[in-house]
């Protein structure tokens, strides 16, 4: 490709909205421009990588044995209905009728519309197991999309679906996509780790998230040095501590905390450790009856509620965090300084986290604005709670497999995969008839990834103050031809023109910038859109058969032969 037959939109500055490095350098490249909030045209240049993932993507997904389809993005409402999620799935579904008043929803994930598929067609166990997968645009209606491709409202995926006769079959599977998801983002070119997750609105039974590695990631991932153990911090189990709790040593007193609200505040006061603070997190679960259970949660200090956990407690379930009328009502006291004790547990459920449960003469709220609990015990100075894993793992935690200590990176998920079992296949009746001819649910595996994302999240990973570094496996181009007054040297034109052809025949993926440009223009321009390799050419140089190479991330060129150029290149490449 010549830099004259294509469509180079590059930009000096970022549009002041943009939020992130991808974001940022995605715009200035000419990768993407913005149609809507959440919304990108994706502009040839950035087409070309978004291209290449997808390529790499559908070659692994073809190789695992899966089938690609395609399916509609529009899909009638009524199979939402029939699975059951279309009540609960919330205003990111976007929802329309048609001129027939007939109801259809902008496809966010294909679960319905692919079990619809299969129980149409599939009958016999004889025609078992099948994976059938698509890479098509999607759309999520979020309510603030931000960070540019990384969480649009439209964005393109693979989703793959997997029907089964038995759950081991499933896991055979499921095992199958775990190893072909390590290969894609190997082939991409990414540090990426894979994770143990929570599966979420999606459903099923177990899951895993593929997370690129970027500081900037928005997910917390737990995992062992030591060992192999990783997961999301949603998940990751923070186990009980090990020493027994100790005696009770301090009397029950309340104090003055005038002003002291925050658990940090108190601490400081007090001249106490954080970790002797117990923070009491005011929840309420709205019961479809119409009752309401009202919740305290129990974290120490120092330690974040994990939601996700908390809605795991079996008498509490989805819940909400309390409005200061409800706390009012239930313990006659503010936020600020609420606490368990004195409480009346008919009316307030207390659930305290496994590391509260092992403290003793801690500090609590006491109910009473401006006041506080010191030397607080379980089984003295109140009932016992019921006991849970409630809190998010922090950094030097024991690891849930025994074997060190967890430690925290950030991370951009990019892909998920599910045991979906039988939760689809059960509300839309999709079933097959055994070898007895007995008619049996299928078992259901759902495999995801973000391919419009994995473009965004490789440069989080891979950029500099200059601009985009991309693997070669998915760069725009892997290499760029930048001649020195190629409208004004015959021998600089000549060069250019033949090393362009050499390396197009030989299959090199090549740019040639021939632009009536200064050379800092045309430097700029290729560093920031991601060029890996550059080859220089120019008068002196030819003149004693030289030609001048720069990796992306080199701090130096170097000279080569110009006769050579072809062959260090290409060593170049397959050393890539």
């Amino acid at each position: 490709m010549r830099t004259s037959q294509f469509f180079f939109t590059t930009l000096k500055e970022a549009p002041s909205d943009a939020e992130v490095v991808s974001q940022k350098l995605m715009l200035r490249a000419g990768y993407i421009k913005r149609a809507a909030a959440g919304i990108y045209t994706w502009m040839p240049l950035g087409l070309r990588v978004l291209r290449k993932v997808e390529n790499i993507v559908r070659e692994e997904m073809n190789a695992a044995g899966a089938l690609e389809l395609l399916m509609p993005a529009v899909q009638p409402f009524e199979l939402w209905e029939e699975s059951g999620r279309g009540p609960g799935y919330g205003p990111e579904l976007l929802r329309f009728k048609d001129r027939h008043q007939r109801n259809f929803v902008i496809g966010p994930t294909h679960e319905e519309v692919i079990t619809d598929v299969v129980r149409r067609d599939v009958k016999s166990y004889r025609q078992l197991p099948i994976h059938l997968y698509q890479i098509q645009s999607k759309f999520r209606d979020e309510i603030r999309p931000r960070f540019g491709v990384m969480r649009g409202r439209e964005f393109l995926m693979k989703d793959g679906y997997s029907f089964h006769t038995s759950f081991e079959d499933l896991q055979r599977e499921y095992g199958n996509m775990y190893a072909t998801y390590g290969r894609i983002f190997s082939r991409l070119g990414l540090k990426f780790r894979a994770v143990a997750a929570d599966t979420g609105s999606i459903g099923g039974t177990g899951s895993h998230e593929f997370h690129v590695l970027a500081d900037s990631g928005e997910d917390d991932i737990a995992f062992c040095p030591d060992s192999g153990y990783a997961a999301n911090v949603e998940l990751a189990e923070a186990l009980a501590p090990a020493a027994p709790r100790p005696a009770a040593a301090q009397a029950l007193a309340k104090v003055a905390t005038p002003g002291k609200t925050a658990c940090a505040d108190v601490a400081d006061f007090l001249a106490v450790d954080l970790g002797k603070i117990v923070k009491s997190i005011a929840v309420v679960s709205d019961r479809e009856a119409g009752d309401k259970t009202f919740a305290l949660l129990l974290l120490r200090g120092d330690h974040e509620l994990n939601e996700i956990k908390a809605a795991k407690i079996p008498a509490l379930g989805a819940f909400r965090f309390a409005s200061d009328s409800e706390i009012q009502e239930h313990l006659g006291c503010l936020p600020g300084y609420i606490g368990p004790v004195a409480v009346d547990r008919e009316k307030v459920a207390v659930f305290a986290d496994r590391s509260v449960a092992a403290l003793a003469d801690f500090v609590c709220g006491a109910n009473e604005a401006g006041f506080h609990l010191t030397g607080v015990n379980f089984g003295r100075d109140l009932p016992e709670a019921e006991v849970f894993d409630l809190r998010n793992v922090v950094a030097g935690d024991p690891s849930p497999d025994g074997k060190g200590q967890l430690d925290i990176c950030r991370g951009i998920e990019v892909g998920h995969i599910f045991q979906l079992r039988t939760k689809y296949a059960e509300a839309l009746n999709c079933a097959y008839l055994d070898e007895q001819g007995k008619s049996q649910v299928m078992e259901m595996g759902c495999y995801g990834i973000g391919v419009s994302r994995i473009v965004g999240a490789a440069i989080e990973q891979g950029n500099d103050e200059r601009g985009i570094i991309l693997p070669p496996t998915i760069a725009p181009f892997a290499a760029c031809i930048v001649p020195m007054g190629y409208h004004k040297s015959d021998a600089v034109k000549a060069a250019a023109d033949q090393l362009y052809a050499d390396l197009k025949q030989a299959g090199v993926d090549v740019v040639l910038d021939d632009r009536n440009e200064r050379p800092g223009v045309m430097f700029a321009d290729m560093e920031l859109i991601g060029i890996p390799h550059r080859i220089v050419i120019g008068e002196r140089g030819l003149k004693e058969g030289q030609l001048e190479y720069k990796g992306r991330t080199d701090v130096e060129a170097t000279m080569i032969a110009q006769g050579e150029a072809l062959a260090f290149l290409q060593g170049k490449l397959c050393a890539a």
